[in-house]
This record gives structure tokens, C-alpha cells and sequence, in this order.
């Protein structure tokens, strides 16, 4: 955990309440600094079911063909934590795009299912 990761839990419990955020994490995905691609990717880990997958999905693609470690652990864990709650989604994502995801993002994703 870096001390970039303190604000995907207030990020995300401020999204449940504001959709506003869902264009800023959309924004923020694209980013030239990594640590705002870091809080897109994962502003939305440990809301389980109330997980915006279509959100989540946009966030990740525009971050595939990264080769930051902090970017790829971020894809990583955010799928492997939403795995938990919706197993099937995240594998049938693992095999759309598991051309385009690096590897140590398929590892952790796949810890789970």
C-alpha cells in the first residue's frame, strides 16, 4: 500500500453519494500522473456489489499497456477484490483483454477465481 491509497476509500464513498465522480475518475484514468490513474483504478475496491462495472471497465482499458508496476498492481487488485463479489465478471474480463493486460495484473486478478 502506498500513501496515495488513503483517498480511494473517501474518493469512493464520496462517488456513492455524488455521480459527479464517476467523470472525474474517468478524467483522472487518463492522467499523465500515475498516482490519479492509482486512485481511478481503485476509488471503487470494497464496494462490492455496489461496484460500477461499466465504470470499471472504462478506468481499467485506459490504463491497459501500462508499464508502471503501481498501475498494473492497481488493475491487479481492484479485479482481484471485485472478484470476491462477482466472479464470473471478472474472469470473462481477464479473457477479453488478457492480451492487453500485463501479466502481474492477470496474477493478481486471478488470485480468487
Amino acid at each position: 500500500m502506498t500513501g496515495i491509497d488513503c483517498f480511494d476509500a473517501v474518493i469512493g464513498e464520496i462517488g456513492l453519494r455524488d455521480s459527479r465522480v464517476d467523470e472525474l475518475m474517468l478524467v483522472w484514468s487518463k492522467e499523465e500522473d500515475f498516482w490519479l490513474r492509482r486512485i481511478a483504478i481503485d476509488h471503487q475496491l470494497n464496494r462490492k456489489e455496489k461496484t460500477n462495472k461499466e465504470l470499471l471497465e472504462k478506468i481499467i482499458v485506459n490504463n491497459l499497456g501500462s508499464r508502471e508496476f503501481f498501475i498494473n498492481k492497481a488493475i491487479g487488485w481492484s479485479l482481484r477484490e471485485y472478484s470476491k463479489t462477482n466472479p464470473t465478471w471478472v474472469k470473462e474480463f481477464i479473457d477479453k483483454y488478457k492480451d492487453k493486460l500485463d501479466k502481474l495484473s492477470i496474477r493478481e486478478a486471478s488470485k480468487y477465481i
